[in-house]
């Protein structure tokens, strides 16, 4: 139960003397409440909290404590110790000196109600209100986003140090459970083999004794998930999630051979794993994925930061803060990005974003639906054609295409007798198969440039209409100088990427699981916009470049 509803709490005569004092140039915490007062209402918070019971905690304050310790990259405890202790941070509470503020604890579950809840957007929701309130951030205004890796909360593990902590998490968990059971169920020997974690420096070190031990805790773990699933067992096990996620992993990680009619279980080869946005790579996060980008390979979650960058704005605030699974890929995010900030009421007129992010789907998407202008560079979209790809014949850019009639012609001048709409390609994107007659291409004498099939004429998938035309729209628009100019501010948010990982830890996540994850950051997103409301208000400006003393050497070109 939360506290009775209170208009706007004054801040405490004494607490307001001192904090004056010892901070006569200010900080961040009494900046804000200066000039933002009470940002957030305990109102916000009543769908989190049951109607009866001990009264809690202001949620309002706890809220703003976790933005609070995002900004300063505080555990629960130090956020605690801040709380009880520092003028400042009483200050922009309206708390009492003498306050002793609460236990760490509290911190912890308020995180859990925020996420049971639904309700972890409201730390920065409710921030981006204010800003709209005081003129600073508009609708329709141009914002740009990029990504960034998150690293999970755990060791990568390789195989064999998977299946055994997979094991012995499922033996650890059932033992709080049913201690006598799991007693009465393992072999004597398991106490020593799982007693303790899996690791390198407990690992036999030839080849093929770590192929001996993978094989026996495959053995291992089969036989206690018979004993799991067998019907003397109690009832419920398969239902925890540490017995699902040994299931799984030894699903992934083995198989039974069949041999004259005998079955073993052996331990996959490489090459017959399953892919790895569907491969649990640890017991203890079973969430975080292995992805790869470029040059960067991790395990854990990625992170979409979107804000705004209009070139007349006193100060650029985060909109956004979308956090995924690894190995989603950033033309997904979009949609997703948009129709938050339409519940919002900010969503931007054009949206700057890098290849990654660029499709034909979500370019009409964002057009017909949100009105908003994607503009990024298409080339991840571009023809995949040998014909595109080689730069020697007739792509699709060199054929007409009759939409009405349904037909397209060939830079010869041939007419398709194919047109089959409803068709999907190898991503089920939606497409439509043109053909044109063999006997008109075997006879071309540009044959070799449009199709180097010997038996059939020219073959085409096109993407509907509206797709199509976005997309050429795109290939076009990237070659102007006019496209340049608009996507030029985009750079930008490699700055505020920067300044998320190296200055707010955004870079690696304290939780375990993709929702707790994306609660942290987007606090991050809220403290970052806390942390550049204070430089606004102190008239401090970002560098937008800096150029090292040897560069400015260089000679005008």
């Amino acid at each position: 139960m939360i506290p009775k509803s209170q208009k706007e709490q004054k801040i405490p005569a004494e607490t307001a003397r001192i904090a004056k004092a010892a901070f006569p140039k200010g900080s961040i915490a009494i900046r804000v409440r200066d000039e933002l007062g009470e940002i957030y209402e305990d109102e916000e918070f009543v769908e989190i909290y049951p109607s009866k019971g001990q009264p809690a905690a202001s949620p309002a304050m706890l809220a703003l404590v976790t933005v609070l310790q995002f900004m300063e990259g505080l555990t629960d405890r130090q956020a605690a110790d801040a709380v009880r202790s520092r003028i400042d941070w009483k200050y922009a509470l309206g708390m009492e000196l003498s306050d002793a503020g609460f236990d760490f604890s509290i911190l912890s579950e308020y995180r859990g109600r925020l996420i049971e809840g639904q309700a972890e957007e409201k730390l920065l929701n409710r921030l981006l209100q204010a800003f709209q309130a005081r003129g600073l951030l508009k609708a329709r205004s141009r914002q740009r986003t990029d990504s960034t890796y998150v690293l999970a909360a755990i060791r990568n593990l390789n195989r064999l140090e998977l299946v055994g902590e997979t094991l012995r998490n499922a033996l650890n968990t059932l033992t709080l459970c049913i201690p006598d059971w799991v007693k009465s169920t393992v072999k004597s020997e398991w106490y020593e083999r799982y007693g303790r974690r899996f690791d390198s420096m407990h690992h036999p070190t030839s080849g093929r004794a770590r192929d001996e031990l993978a094989q026996q805790i495959g053995e291992d773990g089969q036989y206690f998930l018979e004993r799991i699933y067998a019907q003397d067992a109690p009832g419920g096990l398969s239902s925890i999630s540490a017995v699902e996620t040994l299931r799984q992993v030894w699903l992934q990680q083995y198989y039974v051979k069949h041999t004259g009619g005998e079955s073993a279980l052996k331990l996959r080869q490489i090459k017959d794993l399953p892919p790895s946005h569907k491969r649990i790579q640890s017991p203890y996060d079973i969430q975080a994925q292995y992805a790869t980008h470029n040059d960067m390979d991790w395990i854990g979650y990625k992170v979409h930061i979107t804000e705004t960058c209009d070139e007349d704005a006193s100060i650029h605030l985060i909109t956004s803060s979308k956090t995924d699974l690894a190995t989603q890929q950033d033309v997904e995010a979009p949609s997703a990005v948009h129709e938050a900030l339409k519940q919002k009421g900010l969503l931007p007129s054009s949206h700057l974003v890098d290849a990654g992010y660029i499709g034909a789907d979500v370019m009409v998407e964002a057009k017909q639906i949100y009105q908003i202008d994607l503009i990024g560079p298409a080339t991840k979209s571009q023809d995949v054609s040998w014909q595109a790809r080689e730069q020697t014949g007739f792509d699709a850019s060199k054929f007409s295409i009759n939409w009405e009639a349904k037909y397209v012609t060939c830079p010869r001048g041939k007419q398709s007798v194919k047109w089959v709409d409803n068709c999907k390609d190898r991503t089920n994107n939606a497409t439509i198969h043109v053909a044109f007659a063999r006997q008109d291409c075997q006879a071309c004498p540009a044959r070799l440039l449009c199709t180097r099939s010997k038996t059939e004429g020219r073959n085409m998938q096109l993407r509907p209409q509206p797709q199509y035309e976005a997309l050429q729209h795109a290939r076009a628009y990237q070659d102007t100088e006019a496209f340049k100019i608009a996507y030029r501010p985009r750079s930008g948010i490699e700055g505020t990427i920067s300044q998320g990982v190296r200055a707010f830890q955004m870079r690696r996540t304290r939780y375990i699981g993709l929702a707790k994850t994306s609660l942290q950051n987007i606090a991050i997103a809220a403290a970052i916009n806390l942390s550049r409301f204070s430089d606004y208000l102190c008239d401090h400006h970002p560098v937008h470049q800096r150029i090292s003393p040897f560069a400015t050497l260089a000679p005008a070109t």
